[in-house]
């Protein structure tokens, strides 16, 4: 299908020039003839707008790089288009959130480059559109995507901006974070807290490697010139991995977010650190930002009598997960209680127990989630048929042969709590073992410190826990925060921050548009930016924009991006 041009000679001599939409079909000798679909009328008299509105219609089906050299004016050379969906995103809400201001505004009377903010938000906007390590930055950043004020990276820059950001790090996470709390109207008296580990590529953690071959086994990406070996024990230690890669030297990090999901602060400790013993430090860091009356929502690895004590200073609350296999008296006590479940949401009931009187006086909540207890109770018949398997297995061996495979079983992580050893050796399941551990199906434990919440409000409250959850599986997962390609403490550290800020947007994204950032990321992706050149210039314009892209950015609040951007004229010619 193709414009056709036609031209007749009129009765006063002139030629006039008609054009017509047509294609090429093959008569039944098989030659191919024109054939005319409609006939847009003489050539000086033709609706220019409506033929332009027939391009953009037809340009909608096309990759963005097409459609723009197809629209490409007369004379014009198509050059390149690069992405300018997403960063023109991401740079509207970096500007809305007040990250680069608070950045200048940290910085007050020190010495103070423009750049930096634009190479800090360089960094973060990678993050969100194309994770990859810094050294990747410097030829993504100019060749790929539209960031404005973002021209030539270099490693050394980079790493600097790093450098300042971290020395501003509590500074901005708390501009931000009351940011965010005001364009979003996000409730911010429940703080909800979780940690979650990050292993890195090294087989010996950093107190026993030799540090300064250290570099031997990191990336290029973090060796700039002037980068002085490290010289003390660094954060990557060996410890209990949420990863499940125990072989490998870790961090550990730490989040607090809202009940919307949204960051409030990140932390990174060593890789053996205890969950037990950061709950003092979370709270007193929080602390000067007078959030008022606040509840903190943790999970049972932080739940103990220490660390309960201690959020309740300063008018504090919280809501904590327990072991329900704790053995605890109050755990025992809380399950044996009588009572009745009240539902409160589709797959949760819920009832009230309290333990104890005056100052010993405690406050438990028991949910049952029906559908986790039909998992619970399919798992373990799953288990305790495997189980009678291996025990038929076991009859038949004797010897050494034996005694191995009876060791094995009885410490198998799933298998070995239902096993029980007659007086004469023997291995039996245990059926009360089954019996006890049925009545825990779909349930959790859940204690307070507050009377004012329902147990309505405390059940789906922990259960929004799973926010903090939800905002290291997008760390791991859509930013891509491993692997790390530092070894030095304070760039992990200023790693990790620039993941979290990268969060922070992507949360507010998904919130206004009500969408994950992977669709959002889709749609806007597709918007592009074309430069196109002549004998006379150059200049640059933008993809025509979908019905969906239009509704998309409206919902982000997030203006268009301009039609046409820079025209550069070409210099005049000397005589």
């Amino acid at each position: 299908m193709y414009l056709r041009v036609t031209q007749r000679r009129n009765k006063g001599g002139d030629v006039v020039r008609y054009l017509q939409l047509a294609h090429n079909e093959r008569n039944e000798r098989g030659v191919p003839v024109a054939r005319v679909i409609h006939t847009f009328g003489r050539e000086d008299e033709v609706d220019r707008e409506a033929l332009a509105r027939l391009v953009a219609s037809i340009s909608r089906f096309l990759e963005p790089e097409a459609a723009l050299a197809a629209g490409a004016p007369a004379g014009f050379d198509f050059l390149e288009a690069r992405e300018q969906g997403r960063p023109h995103v991401v740079g509207a809400l970096w500007s809305e959130l007040g990250i680069g201001r608070a950045l200048a505004r940290v910085a007050g009377s020190r010495r103070y480059r423009r750049e930096i903010e634009r190479e800090v938000f360089a960094m973060v906007a990678q993050r969100t559109i194309a994770p990859a390590s810094k050294l990747e930055a410097t030829r993504w950043a100019p060749r790929e995507v539209v960031l404005p004020g973002v021209s030539e990276l270099t490693d050394d820059g980079l790493y600097s901006a790093m450098d300042f950001l971290l020395e501003c790090s509590e500074r901005v996470q708390e501009a931000v974070f009351f940011s965010v709390a005001n364009l979003l109207n996000s409730e911010v008296d429940i703080i909800f807290f979780d940690t979650t580990s990050t292993y890195f590529e090294i087989e010996t953690d950093d107190d026993e490697a030799d540090l300064d071959d250290a570099g031997d086994a990191s990336d290029a990406d973090d060796q700039p010139a002037g980068d002085a070996p490290l010289t003390e024990a660094g954060l990557r230690r060996l410890g209990h991995s949420k990863d499940h890669r125990p072989d490998r030297p870790q961090v550990v990090i730490g989040m607090a977010v809202t009940r919307d999901g949204v960051p409030v602060r990140v932390w990174v400790w060593p890789g053996n650190t205890s969950d037990q013993t950061v709950i003092e430090s979370v709270k007193d860091d929080l602390g000067g930002w007078k959030l008022g009356r606040c509840v903190w929502v943790v999970d049972s690895g932080f739940s103990s009598q220490e660390n309960l004590r201690y959020l309740q200073r300063a008018g504090g609350h919280y809501i904590a997960g327990m072991k329900l296999r704790s053995g605890t008296a109050e755990a025992r006590l809380a399950l044996q209680r009588q009572g009745r479940y009240h539902t409160v949401a589709e797959n949760m009931t819920v009832k009230q127990v309290i333990v104890g009187d005056g100052q010993a006086r405690q406050r438990f909540v028991v949910a049952r989630n029906p559908r986790e207890a039909d998992r619970d109770r399919t798992r373990r018949e799953q288990t305790i048929t495997r189980l009678e398997a291996e025990l038929s297995k076991l009859e038949q061996t004797r010897g050494k042969a034996h005694e191995k495979a009876a060791c094995k079983l009885r410490a198998h992580r799933s298998m070995g709590r239902y096993l029980r050893q007659t007086k004469t050796g023997r291995l039996m399941i245990d059926r009360s073992k089954i019996r006890d551990e049925a009545r825990l199906d779909g349930k959790y434990l859940i204690s307070t410190s507050d009377d004012t919440l329902t147990p309505e409000d405390i059940a789906l409250g922990y259960k929004n826990l799973l926010e903090a959850e939800r905002g290291f599986k997008d760390l791991k997962g859509t930013l891509l925060m491993r692997p790390v390609f530092h070894r030095k403490e304070d760039r992990i550290r200023a790693h990790v921050l620039v993941c979290f800020l990268a969060l922070v947007i992507i949360r507010v994204a998904e919130i206004r548009a009500g969408d994950t950032w992977r669709t959002i990321g889709d749609e806007l992706g597709r918007i592009k930016l074309g430069r196109f050149r002549s004998p006379d210039g150059e200049f640059t314009q933008r993809t025509e924009l979908t019905a969906d892209q239009r509704q998309l950015l409206n919902k982000l609040g997030v203006p268009e991006p301009p039609r046409f951007g820079h025209i550069t004229p070409a210099p005049a010619k000397q005589p």
